[in-house]
């Protein structure tokens, strides 16, 4: 690389690459005379060896030469420039148009006529040392903003990316078109054990794009560890964005949240691509989700909660999320991937490997070195049971608690916590309870390690009181295909037009030395259930009026329903020690 002179001076070192002796000697005077410094060459050949040991600042070459001709002299002198600017002035005597083209396209910058002109040359020299100072200025900002960058994508990865979860089992194609990507990836477990992912598609792509990636992550994890819902979750999210990006700037995206018994997910698509679930043994597409929502930070105070799809679903199915970077991505021909290539790639993957290795090399073979004009990203998430976490590490040792409840259960203790939260009529449609009950429990216990059992629990309870008390709704619904589907869409119709009806949750918390224990009650208005089949030894959940009371019945000490069927009692028991 040849060396670079210092700019900061009007003048420095001029190379002259002439055959003629007499031209030379004309031009050096003349440059002289302008405050550069002199050396010459005889053709082009010697002007790439004096270019390549001394680096000068500007050049000027003639055309028609022994050894090398200018043309190519040209040529390789700006391919060893690289991205340093060395302007070089063609010497001619031509007036051929086609002669004139040529000098420019081989790396020519200005063209000086012979017979030479010291008021013609000095006008020329000004302008390419402007142009060379604009240039290094330019270098130094794109080095400065390629700098603010890197250090902006090192705070974008701590703060956005690394507090995913299930990384190992989830598998993604990221391929961002810049140094920064407006296309986001965020995943992270509800107090449920029930695992979120939302992938989104800023408008763009590069650092303005990405801009809000760490409002929406923040939102995504503080509300998901909370325990909110998904529709509550994009409904802050939406309000979020729409405050903070400029008119004209969204976010697309994709939600789905896996239940932690593998048996069915909820899933919405708000202005992206399909999404799918795949059927695990046939790579089948089961669901397509095509967008019926508006990307989010449009509008204001949207409602999503009926655009939610309610899919049943097998261990060991997948579903696939994607931007429209893929199908939307072009080969040289600029031609498309488009949308049957991306179904052709699922079908013809492997049950037992990863769609997005088959998706990965198909995409590679078809656009090779073309230019990629949008951020790319597929996430393929396996419906399996490593993907989350069990109840083993939060889930008191049955013999453990059978002994400190004996012990707490036994003893009275006037000093205690009470709280009671009635929800009526149509505040049922909009409010959920759950959150704002587990941020109290924690505050006036501090039950960290607790909050996931605790979250099931009062959740459990709390929608079997919503659904079979107050909306009447029968669990038989929910067989067949497509029983999924037609409950929720039987829940939100009778949610909508709920305007009378109520629940009512108590909590009485008992804090002792070595641990303590929760009363619960979740009572409601409705007309009760055939709840005797609790204290036999049944294991049919079709015989529990609601699908999580089982699951309920395992994380406490005991559930007790009082006539007629309308009020449970849940008593959880925790030790410090275990």
């Amino acid at each position: 690389m040849p060396k670079i002179a210092n700019l900061s001076q009007n003048h420095g070192l001029a190379l002259i690459v002439e055959d003629e002796i007499t031209n030379r000697m004309i031009l050096r005077a003349l440059l002289k005379k302008r405050g550069y410094k002199v050396i010459e060459a005889e053709n082009g050949a010697n002007a790439i060896q004096l270019f390549q040991q001394h680096g000068p600042d500007i050049i000027f070459m003639d055309v028609m030469m022994p050894v090398m001709d200018g043309y190519e002299a040209a040529a390789k002198i700006k391919q060893l420039s690289g991205d340093h600017f060395v302007p070089i002035i063609f010497l001619t005597a031509m007036s051929d148009e086609n002669a004139l083209a040529r000098c420019v396209e081989v790396g020519g910058d200005d063209f000086l006529s012979k017979p030479y002109s010291f008021t013609v040359l000095s006008a020329k020299v000004k302008a390419m040392e402007r142009i060379r100072i604009l240039h290094r200025d330019t270098r130094m900002l794109y080095s400065r903003m390629q700098r603010d960058e890197e250090i902006a994508e090192q705070v974008f990865s701590g703060a956005v990316i690394a507090g995913n979860v299930a990384l190992e089992h989830i598998r993604s194609l990221l391929r961002p078109a810049s140094v920064f990507s407006g296309d986001l990836m965020l995943t992270a477990f509800a107090p449920s054990h029930d695992l979120h992912v939302l992938l989104g598609d800023f408008t763009g792509h590069g650092l303005a794009a990405a801009l809000g990636a760490l409002p929406t992550s923040e939102v995504f994890r503080s509300m998901t560890a909370k325990g909110f819902a998904p529709q509550q979750i994009l409904f802050a999210i939406n309000n979020k964005l729409h405050n903070l990006l400029p008119t004209g700037m969204f976010l697309a995206a994709q939600f789905v949240k896996i239940d932690h018994l593998l048996d069915q997910i909820m899933i919405i698509n708000c202005g992206m691509p399909d999404c799918y679930l795949i059927e695990k043994n046939s790579m089948r597409v089961k669901e397509r989700i095509v967008s019926q929502s508006l990307p989010l930070g449009i509008a204001p105070d949207i409602d999503l909660k009926d655009e939610f799809h309610h899919l049943r679903v097998e261990e060991g199915d997948r579903v696939i999320l994607a931007t429209d970077g893929v199908t939307e991505a072009r080969n040289s021909q600029g031609e498309l991937f488009g949308q049957k290539r991306f179904i052709q790639a699922i079908n013809g993957s492997h049950a037992h490997a990863y769609i997005l290795d088959k998706l990965a090399i198909d995409l590679e073979a078809f656009c090779q070195n073309a230019p990629q004009d949008d951020d790319i990203s597929v996430v393929e998430v396996p419906l399996i049971p490593d993907l989350l976490p069990g109840w083993e590490e939060t889930t008191p040792h049955s013999e453990v608690r059978k002994d400190l409840s004996r012990h707490l259960l036994m003893q009275d203790h006037p000093d205690c916590i009470e709280f009671q939260l009635t929800l009526h009529g149509t505040q049922l449609r909009q409010a959920d309870p759950v959150p704002i009950l587990i941020n109290y429990i924690q505050e006036t216990a501090g039950l960290h390690e607790h909050r996931r059992p605790l979250f099931t629990i009062l959740t459990e309870l709390y929608i079997n009181a919503l659904d079979h008390g107050v909306l009447h709704l029968d669990s038989a619904l929910k067989q067949g295909e497509d029983g999924f589907t037609n409950y929720f869409q039987q829940r939100e119709q009778r949610l909508h037009a709920l305007t009378e009806g109520q629940i009512r949750i108590g909590l009485r918390i008992q804090q002792v030395n070595d641990g303590g224990y929760i009363v619960i009650t979740v009572e409601d208005s409705g007309v009760g259930f055939e709840f005797t089949t609790l204290s036999q030894n049944v294991t049919n959940e079709a015989m529990y009026s609601g699908r999580g009371l089982m699951l309920v019945k395992s994380l406490c000490k005991q559930l007790r329903f009082f006539e007629p069927g309308n009020k449970a009692e849940v008593i959880y028991i925790w030790n410090n020690h275990q």
